[in-house]
């Protein structure tokens, strides 16, 4: 990142009220394009263009010159986003992804883990007694245009960045060989998605918590949010109660709605366990980025935050981990195909292997090697391996031993994160 750059964004964190007038230079400068496209990496699914990083670098500077000019005499048009679909637990087409170029971004600095982290401590170290699980439906597809553009100038105030990050929204779709105009949304999986997401829902639920619900509650309340995924934490009912009345309200001012079968305000905390058991229910549990979090406790009986791997997100892992050791079987050879699926467990469990989890990733590891045994002994007529020589083939490429990779224990210091 260059000095410019750096010093614009001190600026922006120090001055919430400052407004900045002459941003588009930045944009068009070459040497910030070509930071732009070394950083960006290069095995990241192609656009409609079908242009890869590779290719595109084998003339690097002709064409970091020719998309400056372009962005300078505001000639630069972006193309449609090529719809694909991943994988949904409950839904039969998938989550439709945008692909703008091929490459995708996150927020630097900020994980999953984190926010998992501070949750769990504020649960367990507050006095929180009722949580509210909310669910956007399908905010990507429905983000109001206006209302982003409305948003972005708050703080930019150079009409050509606005100008272009509105040809970006309103470039369509390409699904089925036609181009369809895109009214609302931003298209996931665009490089552009994730911060507009984050600036949009910092305008209609960040600020709306901190400076209205936050400030009404008669007791202790906490928000916690990743991308589109949120969760409020409150001491007292009515304060829940109130929060998830207003809620759908609020976002509906926006252009956005409630999943309401998965929206729901539950009895979690200190109490619960023994107040659910004293009614002769289970306690209550809800699932947040993956994890179904519920009322467990430490060995000495105390109350503990304790997480295991939502049950869909297992079966969606393995199930795409079956179909790609269906498909690979006939393409790879036994050797690269062991490194590969090795490769895809250790992903799992980099983010699923933490504290009190040990248990859920195990049976995952287990039901995911006797997969790919399965599909190995069906590459040919002849099986492939014997469960001897299967282990042997497993020491050999390094086959993942489940261990805790991010330790959450609430107790340790907190400034691990």
């Amino acid at each position: 990142m260059s000095t410019d750059l750096r010093r614009i964004g001190e600026k922006a964190r120090n001055d919430h009220r400052l407004v900045f007038t002459s941003l588009y230079h930045h944009v068009t400068d070459v040497d910030n394009l070509r930071a732009c496209y070394e950083a960006l990496p290069g095995n990241r699914a192609v656009g409609v263009d079908g242009v890869t990083k590779e290719q595109y670098g084998e003339k690097p500077e002709e064409n970091l010159q020719g998309l400056s000019q372009r962005l300078r005499r505001m000639g630069y048009k972006p193309q449609p986003k090529r719809r694909s679909y991943i994988p949904k637990p409950g839904s039969e087409k998938g989550r439709p992804l945008g692909i703008s170029y091929g490459y995708y971004g996150y927020r630097p600095g900020r994980n999953q883990h984190g926010c998992l982290d501070t949750l769990g401590r504020t649960i367990q170290q507050k006095w929180i007694n009722h949580v509210v699980e909310a669910d956007i439906k399908s905010f990507f597809d429905k983000v109001n245009h206006a209302w982003m553009l409305k948003f972005l100038g708050q703080r930019i105030g150079d009409p050509r960045i606005i100008r272009l990050i509105a040809r970006m929204l309103k470039g369509g779709i390409l699904e089925e060989g036609l181009v369809k105009a895109t009214e609302e949304g931003t298209p996931q999986g665009s490089i552009l998605s994730p911060l507009l997401s984050n600036i949009y829902l910092h305008y209609v639920l960040d600020l709306w918590f901190s400076r209205v619900v936050g400030p009404r509650c008669r007791g202790e309340a906490y928000y916690f949010r990743f991308a589109d995924d949120f969760v409020a934490c409150f001491q007292y009912r009515d304060d829940a109660r109130r929060f998830m009345e207003n809620l759908s309200e609020r976002l509906e001012r926006f252009g956005l709605k409630l999943a309401m079968e998965k929206t729901r305000c539950l009895e979690f905390g200190r109490f619960a366990r023994g107040t659910a058991h004293r009614r002769g229910e289970k306690p209550q549990e809800f699932t947040f980025l993956g994890f179904t979090h519920y009322c467990g406790k430490t060995k000495n009986g105390h109350f503990k935050v304790k997480r295991r791997t939502n049950r869909k997100k297992v079966g969606c892992s393995l199930r795409e981990f079956s179909d790609w050791a269906r498909r690979a079987r006939h393409k790879l050879r036994k050797g690269e195909m062991l490194k590969r699926a090795r490769t895809r467990v250790q992903g799992h469990l980099n983010y699923y292997a933490i504290t009190d989890n040990a248990q859920c990733c195990t049976t995952y590891v287990y039901r995911a090697t006797r997969i790919l045994l399965k599909w190995l002994n069906r590459k040919s007529q002849r099986k492939a391996y014997t469960w001897d020589q299967f282990n042997q083939a497993l020491a050999w490429v390094g086959w993942p031993r489940v261990r805790i990779r991010t330790d959450l224990n609430p107790s340790r210091r907190a400034e691990a994160y």
